[in-house]
This record gives structure tokens, sequence and C-alpha cells, in this order.
């Protein structure tokens, strides 16, 4: 008989196990297993069960990316701990997690799961089965996240004293310890919450309010505690109502009715996200945005409601959001995740298809997109950039309910931990003894959870209190519209403080707050109240006339005195206050002399002009030696002096804009920057004519003589000149008054053409990546004669500088557009002057034993001869070729070898001569090589 009975039992927790098959879970085994149960989906698909045949799982639906952000989490924290060297040391934590679907059978399937192991552990079932594949008992519960969900899986698990951590489960009625023995959790009860909610509608002096709460045990005992605290407060309750997410549509239209015909403008919502959305979805197809929400914790931040579409409605929702904390590397982890390497977790393929609309190979669902009983989507490697696309799950900006999973792992790590460290005689147990890690069973972790009490890596004291909850505070957001993309932005306007004396519990600042997305000034929802000044009166239909609706003045408008029947329109400098009582004239702001940021930058402009001018007279003193004139010293001067040009047009960006200071900015930096560059331009390519020219000839002396330089130079200057003219006559940039901005009016320039910008910038870049392949293909010449590298590395910081430019000048406004600009001038303009002049200041100055005629004139002999040489080989080849081809193969043709003989003696420095010889086979030829000062600074 008892044989008989282990075997139902087994077979029973078995079935149990199975059913809920291996792409509904993420498990890993260890030697201690933890559970979690979390809302992978937001709910199951409504499906009628006639019980005509056997009744199937009821399929989940609608992915939640939070819920399984929040999977990820635990996973994270148990990696976390199997990681560490000092926390559990040699034991490995293992997990199994389901998904509620946010509902209460999905949850007790899940946890029968748990249960039934933990049954089949204590019948001690080893002499019967081959347990070589046991699963260890499941010694804890993170989870779940609804009330409604938590209260059916506590009581369950209650029976076993299997503890239960939830993470997101707030109802007053879980904290009743006689009915919930090993329930626990990292979140504030509602207890507080209903009154923090009463003390944010008496601190804003609202007294027509209504109430909303979901159906289920978190909604309707939140609701019941707020509705005592307001009978307190004399608030009245105009609509007091219950919702739910399988609600009917006429049931969702019947109460949207009941809203929008109420003259209460606040809404109290006490509801989970699900729940709550029929209900936005009808506000907002019927465009009622004339309505502020106060949100529980449980949709304050959800990603259901917090969504663009949805912003019109909600936009200005003030909400209670948890003490957000900080997860070092979690970002990391989330990035990380993928479905190939994440086999263990099987929610991954389903969030992976879902985040890119796509079917994985493998995926059970592509072959019900076959046969038509999905939508058709295509297929996805598995390897795509998660970081590429917005989703929920990357949210990590205020880490509220994962921190709260992060917390609860570790808080039951932690009481392992004091399992394991403890010493006999100090211990919770009888007797003062400890429980053994390697035996233990789940009611000893829920006594040493009990009495946990710890400070975790952040600084933060962990302790539950008499009622198993951690004590915690408020944060009060408020919901903004994003000015970049139109997204919901959660704005920390305050907090509640639940541990100290009324009065100074709660803090809101006002002027953080955003009322309907976008006013400041605070709603009026009494009746038969004054209007206070910054609003007017608007008349509802079939109202009393007492019972009159004000409406807040737009921003830019105002109303000064009461019962303002209309709001006046700011003059156009001006803009109106916080409270739209008054107008204040609008700051004036542009790039100023006086501000830090304009000083800073006129301190730089003026050192690279002190600079420059400091290179030239470091020229023009040593302008008779060879490194100076191995420079093209005449262009030097004119590069230098572009340069002090280029420093000098820098500052006609800085001051207040006037028409001539724009007119004349940006024609003088570009005419600048080109004459810089053309000296560059002509020097590069001019010396790597002359050295690829087998022999100097008169015709290089000429064609290269020093007047066409300056007429190459002139030339390309010309044509930006032009380009500057034309855009000065048909479009002149002109100073003006940007009134754009709410509070302030920005001084800028307008450009009259940003294609004329463009021709002028692109002309310039034009010239610069010209100089640029010159410059590298000059690479290999002596470098007495070219610094073609330090030109390369100029010209790079030049691009880079001025590519970095384009985005940056586009996405900037205001006074930032000329600091931009200015940053980008001088960047440019000392990256060419360093790396152009530093080096040859150097040697001029600080190593005068390389600024010598026999240092040149080596390098000069060296690369000639190995050009000749090279050259001479090349011919030899060609003859032999030819000579082989008319005598044929009975014509020998006479070996030959070719040698470039250079040695430290082939440099004679005191005679100033140098003498490679070049060997050819049958004998020694050496050649000479002679500079005369006259001859070398001609082609110089």
């Amino acid at each position: 008989m008892r044989l008989l009975l282990y075997y139902v039992v087994l077979l029973g927790s078995s079935y149990v196990i199975s059913t809920y098959g291996p792409h509904q879970r993420a498990q890993m085994t260890g030697d201690i297993l933890l559970g979690g149960l979390f809302p992978i989906h937001f709910g199951v698909a409504s499906k009628d069960q006639d019980l005509a045949a056997r009744p199937e799982s009821t399929q989940c639906v609608r992915f939640n990316f939070r819920g399984f952000r929040w999977l990820q989490a635990m996973i994270f924290a148990i990696d976390e701990i199997n990681n560490s060297s000092t926390l559990l040391p040699n034991i490995t934590l293992g997990y199994r997690i389901f998904d509620t679907c946010n509902t209460v059978s999905k949850a007790l399937e899940a946890t029968l799961s748990f249960v039934a192991q933990n049954k089949i552990d204590s019948l001690n079932l080893d002499e019967f089965c081959n347990c070589t594949d046991h699963i260890p008992s499941t010694i804890a519960v993170v989870g779940a996240a609804g009330s409604a969900v938590s209260t059916a899986v506590a009581n369950l698990l209650g029976l076993f004293y299997i503890p239960q951590i939830s993470y997101a489960s707030s109802s007053r009625l879980l904290s009743n310890k006689n009915q919930y023995k090993s329930f626990m959790r990292t979140i504030p009860t509602d207890e507080y919450q209903a009154t923090a909610m009463a003390d944010i509608i008496e601190h804003f002096q609202w007294n027509w309010v209504i109430a909303v709460a979901s159906d289920d045990d978190y909604g309707r005992p939140g609701i019941e505690k707020f509705e005592k605290e307001m009978e307190e407060r004399d608030i009245c309750i105009h609509l007091n109502e219950l919702i739910s997410q399988y609600f009917e549509d006429h049931e969702i239209k019947a109460l949207a009715d009941r809203i929008e015909n109420s003259t209460a403008k606040v809404i109290v919502v006490f509801a989970s996200g699900p729940d709550i959305e029929p209900l936005i979805k009808e506000m907002v197809r019927r465009n009622i945005t004339d309505r502020i929400w106060l949100a529980s914790e449980a949709w304050a931040s959800s990603s259901l409601i917090a969504k663009p579409e949805y912003l019109d409605v909600v936009a200005g929702t003030i909400g209670f959001a948890l003490k957000s904390g900080r997860i070092p590397s979690f970002k990391k982890f989330l990035q990380n995740v993928q479905p190939k390497k994440d086999s263990h977790n099987e929610f991954v393929r389903e969030f992976w298809e879902e985040t890119f609309n796509c079917y994985l190979e493998d995926s059970p669902r592509l072959q019900e997109s076959e046969n038509g009983s999905t939508s058709f989507r295509p297929l996805c490697t598995g390897e795509e950039d998660i970081t590429s696309v917005e989703t929920p799950y990357l949210d990590y900006t205020h880490l509220r309910i994962s921190y709260n999973v992060y917390v609860a792992v570790y808080s039951i790590a932690q009481a392992l931990q004091d399992i394991l460290t403890c010493t006999p005689g100090h211990g919770l147990f009888a007797n003062n003894s400890c429980a053994d890690i390697k035996k233990m069973e789940a009611w000893q972790v829920l006594k040493q959870l009990r009495h946990l009490n710890y400070t975790n890596s952040m600084g933060e004291k962990m302790c539950f209190d008499e009622n198993a909850d951690l004590a915690a505070n408020y944060t009060i957001i408020n919901w903004h519209r994003s000015a970049e993309d139109g997204s919901v932005v959660f704005e920390e306007v305050g907090y509640y403080n639940m541990h100290v004396k009324r009065g100074a519990k709660l803090f809101i600042d006002k002027t953080k707050i955003l009322w309907n997305g976008y006013s400041s000034e605070v709603p009026f929802s009494n009746c038969s109240e004054d209007c206070e000044p910054g609003t007017r009166k608007g008349i509802i239909d079939s109202m009393p006339t007492c019972c009159f609706e004000c409406t807040e003045c737009s921003d830019g408008e105002y109303s000064n005195h009461k019962d303002a029947s209309v709001c006046t329109k700011c003059p156009n400098n001006s803009w109106s206050n916080g409270n739209h009582t008054f107008c204040f004239v609008k700051e004036i702001e542009f790039l100023s002399w006086t501000e830090p940021f304009g000083i800073a930058l006129a301190i730089c402009a003026v050192l690279g002009i002190v600079l420059t001018a400091f290179v030239m007279g470091v020229f023009v003193r040593f302008r008779n030696t060879p490194i100076v004139k191995a420079t093209n010293r005449e262009l030097s001067y004119v590069l230098l002096f572009s340069l002090i040009c280029c420093f000098s047009s820098s500052l006609i960006f800085i001051g207040e804009p006037q028409d001539w200071t724009c007119r004349l900015r940006q024609p003088a930096f570009g005419i600048s920057f080109v004459l810089c560059i053309s000296c560059i331009l002509v020097k590069t390519n001019r010396v790597l004519l002359v050295f690829e020219a087998k022999i100097p000839t008169s015709l290089h002396r000429k064609w290269w003589g020093l007047n066409l330089q300056f007429l190459l130079v002139f030339l390309c200057t010309f044509v930006q000149v032009m380009i500057c003219v034309v855009w000065l006559y048909n479009a002149p940039p002109s100073s003006y008054k940007n009134h754009d901005i709410d509070e302030i009016i920005f001084i800028t320039c307008n450009e009259g053409s940003v294609m004329a910008l463009g021709f002028l910038i692109g002309y310039t870049c034009l010239l610069a990546a010209i100089c640029f392949f010159f410059a590298f293909k000059s690479r290999k010449l002596p470098e007495n004669f070219t610094e073609a590298k330090f030109i390369t590395f100029s010209m790079l910081i030049f691009f880079i500088v001025w590519i970095s430019f384009i985005p940056a000048y586009f996405s900037t406004y205001g006074k930032f557009v000329s600091a931009v600009e200015v940053i980008a001038i001088l960047a440019s303009s000392f990256g060419m002057l360093a790396c152009i002049f530093f080096n040859k200041v150097y040697i001029i100055l600080f190593k005068p034993s390389r600024n010598t005629i026999e240092e040149v004139r080596c390098s000069t002999a060296a690369h000639a001869f190995k050009v000749a040489a090279k050259a001479t080989l090349k011919h030899n080849t060609a003859s032999r070729k030819k000579s082989s081809s008319i005598g044929g193969s009975s014509a020998s043709s006479p070996s030959s070898s070719i040698s470039l003989k250079t040695n430290g003696n082939d440099c004679d420095r005191t005679s100033g001569k140098h003498r490679p010889r070049v060997s050819f086979g049958s004998g020694t030829v050496t050649l000479s090589l002679s500079f005369e000062e006259s001859r070398r600074s001609s082609l110089i």
C-alpha cells in the first residue's frame, strides 16, 4: 500500500513537472534550487471551454519585455553569487523560473511543480527509483508580481513553509502572517501608498476626484484604505469604480462615459498596467485629455501605458514609483542576451522573435505562420544586435522592480550564508543549533530570512520587519513628453518618506511638474470653486453655472485675476511664468566675451596667434639655415601668415552677433583656411614632382619657380573668394533673434544660405583631400625636403575635426552653434601648426647639429642614387631581354650586377661632398653630386 501511494504521488508530480514544457521555463541545475515566478506575458487568450474534448492549457499572449528583464535580474544575481568567492563559496545556486502570464491559474500550475518536488523529497523515494537525475528541492521562491497572483501562490507555498519573496506585490492583505505564513516582500505595502495618495490630493487642494481600482486582491483593499483616508480629510470621491482587463467592451465604454461626464479632473487608479490599459485605450479613442491621473506603483512606470500614442491622455500623470537602485554590470548582461548562448532560458527565443519581429529557424511559431494561424514574419539568425532596437527590456535608467528582484535573490543568498557560517550554540533553531546546509529544508531558510539583517554591496541595510516587509520609501514621478522623440520620460519630482512624522512625509518640487504634459499650473479639481489666476472659465454643458470648468492658460499666455474669461497672450519678447499669472521678459543669450566659455575660446585663439607669430619669428631669424630653406621659406611665411588669419577669424565668432560680423566671419574663416591649405598643397606637390623627375632640368625650374607657386596659391584662394562674393551678394548672412525657445531669446547669425556654407567648407575639404593625397604619395622622400608624414597627420586631424563638425553644427542651437565652429577652427589650426612647424622649430632651436647642409645633402644623395640605381637596373634588364630575343639561345648574355655602396665614408662631412658608388659587373662607376647653394635654392 505504501509503495502504491508513493507511485501515485510520483506519477502525479511527474505529470505536473512534465506538462509545463521545456519552452516555458528557464532552468539551471545547482546544489540549491531557487524558484521564480515572473509575468513574461500580460495575460492569456480568452477561450471558451465547452468540455466537448479534453481541455487544453490556455495560451499566454502579449510578451512583457519588462517582465523578462525582471527574470534576467534574477538570473544575473544568481550568476554573480555563483561567481563570488565570499558569498556561498563552493555552493552553486540553480533556478527554475516559470511564466505566470499574469494569471492565478498559470501561477498555481507553476507553483505545483515547486511543491510537488519538495513533497517527493520528503517521501524519500530513493529506494524505489533511480534518482541520478534528481532535481533538488526548491528552498525559496522569488515572485510573483501581481498581488492577486501572489495571494494564491502564498496560500499554497505557506502549507509547506516554502519562503516566498515577492518583488512587486504590495497588497496590505499579504501582511497578515496568520494567513500567509511564508510570504515576504521587498516592496512597501499599500497601507502606506493609500495614505500617500490622500496626502498628495490634500497637498494640491483637490476635493473632487474619481477612484478606480482593479477587481482583485490588489485593487479592492488599496482603494478601501484610500476611501478611509479621504473621509478623514473631508475630500469627496465622485465616482468609485472597479475595472479588469477581462471586462467586456460595453463595460469599458460605460465606465469611460461616467468618467467623461464627471466634473472631477483627478483620477486615482489602484490597478496594474494590464487592468487599466483597456480604459486608457478608450480614453485615447475619445481624446479625453483634460484628466490628471494619480497612479499606484503597479502601473506608474508600466510600459503598457507609457507609450507615445497614449501620451495625449496620460501626460502629466503623477505616479508612485519604488526607489530605484543600481545594479553594477547589469547593463552589459542585458545586452549580451542571445538565443544561442542562453539555451537554459527558453524565454529568450520568444523575446528575440518579439523584439525583431521575426521567427527563428526552428521556432514552433514558424510552422503556425506557414499554416496561416499567425501573421507572417521574416526569418532571423539569432545574432542580431540587440542594442540597435528600442525596447523596454533595455530601459535600465531607473531599475525599480529589477532592483527588488536583485535584493530578493541576495537576501536568500545571505540567509543561506548565515546558515553556512553558523556556529553551533549560536543558531536560531532548537537548543541554539544550526541547520545543515547540505540537508537544509525550506522552513529553516524561512526562519533564517525572518531574522535577516545585513548590509548589501550598495551600503544599504536590509532587514524584514515584523510583517516580513522591507522598509522602503516612494519616489514621486511625473510623466513628461520627450522633446527629442516624443516618448515618455519619468521625471522625479519628489518623494514620500513613510517613517517620519506626519506633515513632513511628503515633498514635491512643483517647479518640475508638467501638468497634462506642458503646464506648470496646478489643475483645478474642485466643484463650484473660483478659478484661480492662471486659468480661465469654461462652460460645461448641462451642468449648473457654479460648476464651471477651469482651463489652464496655454504656455505663452496668462491671466492675473480670478474667474478670467480669456487668457492674454504674452508679448513677443516675453513668456508666461510657471503659474501663468504674468509675463516676464525673456533672457537674451549669445556667446559672450564675459562668460567663462567665451573667455576660454578667446584665450585659445590668442595663444594660437602668439605661437604662430613665434614660429614665424624663428623662421625669419634663421631664414638662411638649410632647414628653413628646405621647407620653401617664402611659402612657409605665407602659410604662417594664413594660420594667424585662421586663429584671428575665430575671434569674430565671439560677442554679440551684428550684421557686419555675421557677414565677415564665415568668409574670413574660409579664405584663411584655403590660403593655408593651398600653400601646403603647392609645397608638397612641387617637391614630389622634382624628385620624381630623373634629372631636374631647367624646364622643371622654370615651371616650378617661385612665381608659379604663388600663382597657384592665388588661384586656389581666388576660387574661395569668388564663392564668398557670390554668397554675400545673393544671400548675405545677418543677425537675428530666435524666439522659439520658451524662456530665452538667442541672438545668432542667420547664415543666409546653408548651401553656400556647404560649398565653402566643401571646397576647403576638397583641397585638404588633394593635399593629403600628395603628402601620402611623397611620404618616402627625404625628410629634409618634405614633411609628408606631418602633413598627412595634420590633414587627418583636419578631416576628423570637420567631419565631426557637421553633425554637431546641425544638432546644436543658439550660442552653441558659434562655439562649435570656433572649436573646429581652433582644433584644425592648432593641428596644422603643431604637425608642420613644431618639429622644425625644435630642430632649429634645440638640435642645431641637424640643421646643416651636410645633413641635407646626405639625405638627398641617398634618395637620388637609390632612384638612379633602380632606373639603371630596369634599363639593363630590358637590354638583356632585347639581345636575347635577337641573338637566340646561342648568345650568352653577360652577367651584370648592380650594387649601391654607401657607408659612413660616402658622406664626406668635412668637404660637403657625397660620393656614392654604383658598381656594374665589369667595373665601378663613382658618381658625385655637387650641391651649389644657388642651384639647391632654385630647386627647393
